[in-house]
């Protein structure tokens, strides 16, 4: 490995010591827990909506977070390891086809919904695991 991924790698166990970062993609619903400085005090604010795209690599990588607010479409694109977030919670998983939900923005009401992904083979290897044995009897 080169000197600059070392040290990408370095800085991104440096951030994110104390949280950990779920994995999660395009069509994700998550909440972000934002840290919002207002004069001298700090709060954390939750930010709720669809994960539309990832983008970036290592260090540099971030994510775009759209919800509805007040009928208006609001897009929000967070770095990934910003010492401004507080946490990130995957809500519930996206079936999506494509890395950029870019589409969605021009989407509203029951078209702009996004299908939900059951966690993948653990339903189906339970049902292949019971036909031979029903077979059998």
């Amino acid at each position: 490995m080169n000197v600059i991924k070392e040290l990408e790698q370095e800085q991104i166990a440096k951030l994110t010591a104390g949280k950990a970062i779920p994995d999660f993609g395009p069509g994700d619903t998550v909440t972000v827990n934002v840290k919002v400085v207002e004069g001298d005090r700090t709060r954390v604010q939750a930010y709720e909506g669809v994960c539309i795209a990832r983008a970036g690599g290592g260090l540099n990588e971030n994510f775009t977070v759209r919800k509805i607010s007040y009928g208006e479409g609001v897009e929000r694109v967070f770095p990934l390891y910003s010492p401004m977030i507080d946490s990130i919670k995957v809500v519930r998983r996206g079936k999506v086809r494509r890395a950029k939900l870019y589409y969605l923005r021009a989407r509203r009401g029951k078209s702009a919904r996004i299908g939900e992904r059951s966690d993948r083979g653990t339903k189906g290897e339970a049902d292949r695991s019971e036909a031979p044995e029903a077979a059998a009897e």
